[in-house]
């Protein structure tokens, strides 16, 4: 078995950034403890195709009840694999992303951008032998957040990827290459280098685009090694 390469921590944001507000009250005050796995975190999950709905993996239909979600269509299609190029087959993919005008389906969501009727925001899927998964979406819209001035969020969805244990999870977010949000974005500005910031950029990709229907964009999620997507942490 080759040996797993270390995380470079020189690609992840500090704890504690002063231009993101929330960070104060998230950062850690004491120096983090370290706890062995139980032998439940270190067992499953194994996922199946047949757990999941047929419009699992499609948020234009999954909660359309009287015609089709208001926004531009999107497929969101990549890959899933480890340090060594290897995709990784079996791993669930959940998503969830503000409608086209910027709000989500959630009790707590007070922008003034009004709900689509016809868009419920998540979607789940799973990869395939070769690591390989799509979603179709619409493009989500910028919102403000309280950061302090006029702090608004770039168009972006949130990845969750289960690893083959529980304890393992990775959460990150999806960026659309050209936005010029994501370099005011005070979260997106904790990242310490570009080379993380490219690594949450999903790239326009014609070869996949559907004539008078849908865009696409690539997003490859590396969990290891130099080219690691960045991914959340606690505190981050």
């Amino acid at each position: 078995m080759s040996k797993l390469a270390p995380k470079d921590r020189s690609r992840f944001p500090p704890y504690f950034a002063d231009v993101y507000k929330s960070s104060i009250y998230r950062a850690p005050k004491q120096k983090l403890v370290t706890f062995d796995a139980t032998p439940s975190e270190q067992t499953g999950p194994v996922f199946g195709h047949d757990e999941l709905g047929p419009l699992d993996h499609d948020l234009i239909q999954n909660y359309a009840t009287s015609g089709y979600p208001i926004g531009e269509r999107l497929l969101i299609h990549g890959r899933v694999c480890d340090e060594t190029g290897r995709g990784l087959a079996g791993s669930l993919i959940e998503l969830w992303q503000a409608n086209a005008g910027g709000r989500y389906r959630h009790q707590n969501d007070g922008y003034l951008a009004p709900l689509d009727p016809n868009f419920g925001g998540c979607g789940r899927t799973i990869t395939d032998g070769q690591g390989n998964y799509h979603f179709m979406t619409i493009k989500p819209g910028p919102y403000p957040f309280p950061n302090g001035g006029a702090s608004w969020r770039p168009a972006h969805i949130h990845f969750s990827v289960f690893g083959a244990t529980f304890a393992e999870r990775f959460v990150t977010q999806l960026y659309f290459e050209g936005d010029p949000m994501i370099d005011l974005c005070p979260i997106a500005s904790t990242l310490p280098n570009a080379s993380a910031c490219s690594s949450l950029i999903a790239r326009l990709d014609m070869s996949k685009a559907a004539s008078f229907d849908h865009l696409a964009y690539r997003f490859d999620i590396v969990l290891r090694g130099p080219c690691q997507t960045h991914f959340e942490t606690l505190g981050s």
